[in-house]
């Protein structure tokens, strides 16, 4: 048999493709389809690529927090009529009423754990680890978007019972998504990924997931800043503000196409557009507010900490959290809807309001105090009237400032407790309802030491409680998470800009005390779970800075040299559970490998 030549194997190569390629049809038509293809991309693509990946990040996460809303909305509704249809058998009422949730929240915990665990909790603090250079495996693998959406839906459909929101989520939904489109951009664009388009759409997204959420593109680019960013490049801005606009016009937009709204408004419905909002010596009582804020926040700080540590110490709840996470859950979960239960304790906390019925009924512009007398029947449920749902808030045995202290002094240690679940789950919303409680408490307690308002050059005002639940929402759950953004964000979220002066003094003072005592909820968070993040150092005293490294350094390091054995290898392995080892050019002197003798021989025998 003649072997072939090499030049007549090439030739036949060619052949061989030029004949698997002549049966295609249409070749110039598909060369002309191709050349238009480009050119339509080179004109698309000649103002930048990232604005229409931004753009879509922001429609995308716009789409899906309108449905996941609008899904929570009926299967909320879904429980208030079977709670209803039950009759008035204490023992069915009770079962309607416990038995929802906990099959809501421990399907989400189950459902959500099963596929990857890191779909539990706000993903806030996982987030901030990621953005200053730590890799975390499949903490933003596409597979936690489902498993958090699904997760996070049933969770949001527990209602005021568990009490917990889904900003935090959002966000980590936002970050997902953004780095499943940074991935379709360089197959698109055809390029190798490059890790800083990636961390600028990570930057885009956490504006994204809080601007979905409230509609606030500003308050929600200044909100990821504060909280999320460790640094931020100015060149970042326009990204996150061109996605956070998009993605709460949207948002907004798709409640237009819902018949909810006439036209694009805010999110929580207040009527606090009044010609003289707050008197001049009202800002005292606003300081006060920022004050009670503050010490509430370093005491809830402190607590939740200490909850989480203990939780994950504790023999039963350790073993518990470790193999069967949604017994857990619903244990916690049973609690906390048997407290709430509305003929028993709940109907002192407003227990049968969602959380925005909450927002709204507390940012009333009308004083309590003064609608008590003619306060109609409670037997009814809370209905679709916003004028109406302050009436929640009332109760024959006791006053608004019982029934508020009540929710306050009950509210405190559940959302501690609701913390500690294993699930797909927001803390930021839960913490702005309560600050909005402790503003209005101290709003209507203001109004009634002033019930013909505060005298002020010869006029006579009377005072406003729901300014004061702004500033609460904002001191307490800014102070919380260390921000000041959050002044900006009651007032886009509620559309009202006349108390904005008085909230930013109240977020200042509250911010003020709370950074002085306490790290953030997110930065402790962080320090429970033992992520690898640095906080910064909260004081500015020089004597802070007067650290040196032998303080901390690890001194018993477990070495290797060059010539060493297995054996060697194999004593380093068992004496050690290190992950990385140094290796040196020998046993003495102990200089790693690679650096020059001159060095070694100057920085000593020790390194």
């Amino acid at each position: 048999m003649k072997r072939p030549v090499p030049g007549e194997e090439e030739e036949e190569e060619e052949r061989v493709l030029v004949s698997e390629q002549s049966w295609r049809p249409c070749p110039k038509a598909r060369r002309r389809l191709r050349g238009c293809l480009e050119w339509l991309k080179r004109q698309l693509f000649r103002v930048g690529e990232d604005w229409y990946f931004l753009f879509i990040l922001g429609v995308l996460m716009a789409i899906i927090s309108f449905m996941m809303d609008l899904l929570v909305f009926r299967l909320y509704e879904a429980h208030r009529w079977l709670y209803q249809e039950v009759g008035d058998v204490l023992v069915l009422k009770y079962l309607s009423w416990t038995i929802y949730p906990i099959v809501m929240t421990t399907f989400s915990t189950g459902f959500s754990q099963s596929i990857t665990p890191h779909s539990g909790g706000s993903g806030i603090p996982e987030l901030k680890t990621v953005l200053t250079g730590v890799v975390l495996e499949d903490y933003l693998a596409i597979k936690n978007f489902g498993a958090k959406v699904v997760g996070l839906t049933c969770t949001l459909a527990a209602g005021s019972t568990v009490f917990l929101g889904k900003v935090g989520p959002f966000v980590h939904l936002s970050t997902m998504a953004a780095v499943y489109l940074g991935k379709m951009r360089t197959s698109v664009m055809k390029e190798y990924e490059n890790k800083f388009k990636q961390n600028e759409m990570l930057v885009a997204a956490q504006a994204v997931g809080v601007a979905t959420v409230f509609g606030a593109p500003i308050s929600g680019v200044l909100f990821s800043i504060e909280v999320m960013s460790s640094h931020f490049a100015v060149r970042d801005y326009w990204r996150g503000f061109f996605a956070a606009t998009c993605g709460a016009f949207m948002f907004r937009l798709l409640a237009v196409f819902n018949s909810e709204q006439e036209t694009i408004a805010a999110i929580f419905k207040s009527d606090l557009k009044i010609d003289f909002p707050f008197d001049l010596l009202e800002t005292f009582f606003f300081a006060i507010v920022g004050a009670v804020c503050g010490l509430l926040a370093c005491a809830y700080l402190f607590c939740q900490r200490w909850l989480l540590a203990a939780v994950g110490k504790n023999r039963l709840t350790a073993k518990l959290l470790a193999t069967d996470k949604p017994v857990y859950t619903a244990l916690v979960v049973l609690l906390l809807a048997s407290i709430t239960f509305p003929p028993g304790l709940g109907q002192l906390m407003a227990s049968r309001l969602t959380m925005k019925e909450h927002l709204i009924s507390l940012f009333d512009n009308r004083t309590w105090g003064l609608l008590v007398p003619n306060a109609s029947s409670l037997a009814d449920p809370p209905g679709k009237d916003p004028w109406a749902l302050w009436q929640e808030w009332c109760h024959p045995s006791a006053t608004i400032f019982g029934t508020l202290a009540f929710f306050l002094v009950m509210k405190f240690w559940m959302l501690i407790l609701a913390t500690t679940l294993p699930l797909p789950a927001g803390y930021f919303m839960p913490v702005f309802v309560y600050g909005a409680a402790i503003g209005r408490l101290l709003g209507e307690t203001v109004a009634l030491l002033f019930p013909q308002g505060i005298h002020s050059e010869g006029a006579l005002h009377p005072v406003v409680p729901g300014g004061y639940a702004l500033a609460g929402a904002a001191a307490f759950s800014g102070s919380v998470t260390h921000s000041i953004s959050t002044a900006l964000l009651v007032c886009e979220a509620t559309g009202h800009i006349s108390h904005v002066l008085p909230v930013i003094l109240a977020v200042l003072v509250a911010n003020a005390i709370t950074q002085k005592h306490q790290p953030s909820f997110y930065d402790g968070t962080i320090i429970v779970k033992k992520l690898p993040y640095l906080p910064r150092i909260r004081s500015r005293h020089m004597a802070s800075y007067q650290v040196v490294v032998e303080e901390f350094m690890e001194r018993r390091v477990v070495a290797l040299a060059k010539s060493s054995g297995f054996e060697e290898v194999l004593a380093a392995l068992d004496t050690s559970a290190d992950a990385e080892y140094p290796v040196l050019e020998s046993a003495e002197p102990q200089a790693p490998a690679g650096t020059p003798r001159g060095e070694a021989a100057n920085s000593g025998d020790t390194w």
